[in-house]
């Protein structure tokens, strides 16, 4: 657009003012996060799924994990296909700033694996207190054992319906997405903090086949 703007990777950012700027086209980047979290709803559910609009690169330990769990995955340009086994194996996760695993995906993976074969062990090293959500999906049958920042998550044959809360985004969709492997029915409460980071949540999950209704009170 034709800033004079330098100092890209240092701690120091330097701009010196122009007169002018000019019109550009831009494509906005795809959400990793919500590519990841759909790529997990395809392995939770033993699904075969294509995510498309995605940058596979922004990605690359979440679709390595995913690989550890026995999905088989198809990955091109802008599209990630999922092909996930009956039942997933158990993985260990580290969360890093990126490039590594992100703290984001943390819960979301966790979910998943709560009905994987065997025992997973998850390190959360950015964030305090990023299980509250875990306390929901004991409730709906999953055996995860806190201790400071591990997560020792011991998968379980099947979840249970309930009536659980998010407590904030990421742990919130991963109870929407515990809800679509349960058996019953799941009411998950205080959906504010899932709407404002996935948009259309609820239609797009209606679009590969799950039931699930948004209930507006």
């Amino acid at each position: 657009m034709g800033a004079k703007v330098k100092g890209a990777g240092t701690d120091i950012i330097q701009i010196e003012g122009v007169k002018k700027l000019k019109d550009v086209s831009y494509n906005i980047m795809p959400d990793r996060i919500e590519t990841g979290t759909f790529l997990c709803i395809g392995a939770i559910t033993g699904g075969n799924l294509t995510v498309k609009g995605a940058n596979p690169t922004h990605i690359t330990p979440v679709l390595h994990k995913l690989e550890e769990t026995g999905c088989k995955l198809i990955v091109e340009k802008n599209e990630i296909n999922i092909q996930a086994p009956k039942r997933l194996k158990c993985v260990d996760i580290k969360t890093t700033p990126y490039p590594g695993f992100p703290t984001d995906m943390q819960s979301i993976f966790t979910t998943a694996l709560t009905i994987a074969k065997g025992t997973s062990m998850i390190i959360e090293n950015l964030f305090e207190n990023r299980y509250k959500y875990t306390q929901e999906l004991i409730r709906m049958g999953a055996k995860i054992t806190i201790e400071g920042k591990t997560a020792v998550v011991k998968g379980v044959r099947k979840l249970y319906g309930a009536n659980v809360k998010a407590t904030d985004l990421r742990g919130g969709a991963a109870l929407v997405m515990a809800g679509m492997v349960a058996r019953g029915t799941t009411r998950v409460e205080n959906i504010q903090y899932i709407l404002r980071g996935y948009e259309k949540f609820d239609k797009k999950l209606q679009g590969i086949g799950v039931n699930i209704q948004l209930i507006q009170e």
